[in-house]
């Protein structure tokens, strides 16, 4: 059974999240407290955290870096704040998806199952069987003009500099490298990181293409990833001249 520890100081809501995951088969526990949650999270050793943003004494953004330091369990933001620079900063503090309150239930579990599907069950088997039918090269790395993305490490190298990326920076990553100089449609990336994407916005894959803008600027590639608009995405390393616009 899957475990998800809810980290939110508003009682109701917390409860009403908690009876909602154990009735669709899910384990749920709830933070105990908002000084000191690094403790209870290792022990109770959850498969995914559900975390509010605003908290007392530390916000949403401060337990997940804290996360962050020491695992890539999948974490999915809940806010009030709507606006695009919130979820934009969300995404780039380690967060995997974002949900506006009121949260509707039904897309609560919706995420929650297709995150949890990516990360651990159907999703992940699938991707690891595609994985053992290639060589043992193409296994653990995904290579195109000088790029070279580690899948066993969730690190993507270029010219003697590496930086490590979360779940969604690789899966993005590999889709875009697989189909490198090729445009690469809005929905093709949507299949990639999500599979079900009946649940998720357009904007939730515009803050992970920035947020993979932001790791590739940081291997000196800032331009990598081209807008092609009204048709999606490519990446071109060999071409840094070519400006790529707003997602």
């Amino acid at each position: 059974m899957y475990r998800i520890y809810i980290v939110e100081d508003d009682v109701k809501i917390r409860t009403i999240l908690k009876k909602t995951l154990e009735k669709y088969g899910l384990e749920a526990l709830t933070a105990t407290g908002f000084k000191e949650l690094m403790p209870e999270l290792i022990e109770y050793d959850p498969h995914l955290v559900l975390l509010d943003i605003n908290l007392p004494y530390y916000d949403g953004y401060y337990w997940c870096r804290q996360i962050r330091a020491r695992s890539n369990l999948p974490i999915i933001f809940l806010s009030a704040r709507s606006g695009e620079m919130d979820q934009v900063m969300a995404i780039e503090h380690g967060g995997d998806d974002y949900i506006t309150k009121p949260i509707r239930l039904e897309l609560l579990i919706a995420k929650v199952k297709g995150v949890l599907r990516r990360a651990y069950g159907e999703y992940a088997k699938q991707m690891n069987e595609a994985y053992e039918k290639t060589s043992e090269l193409s296994l653990n790395m995904v290579e195109a003009a000088g790029l070279r993305l580690d899948l066993g490490r969730n690190e993507l190298h270029f010219q003697g500099s590496l930086v490590t990326l979360t779940q969604n920076e690789q899966l993005l990553a590999r889709c875009l490298l697989e189909r490198y100089a090729s445009i690469v449609s809005r929905e093709k990336l949507l299949e990639c990181l999500w599979n079900d994407t009946q649940f998720v916005d357009d904007n939730t894959l515009t803050v992970n293409v920035t947020r993979l803008r932001k790791k590739l600027e940081e291997i000196g590639l800032p331009h990598a990833i081209v807008t092609v608009r009204g048709q999606g995405y490519r990446l071109d390393a060999e071409d840094p001249g070519r400006l790529g616009t707003a997602p």
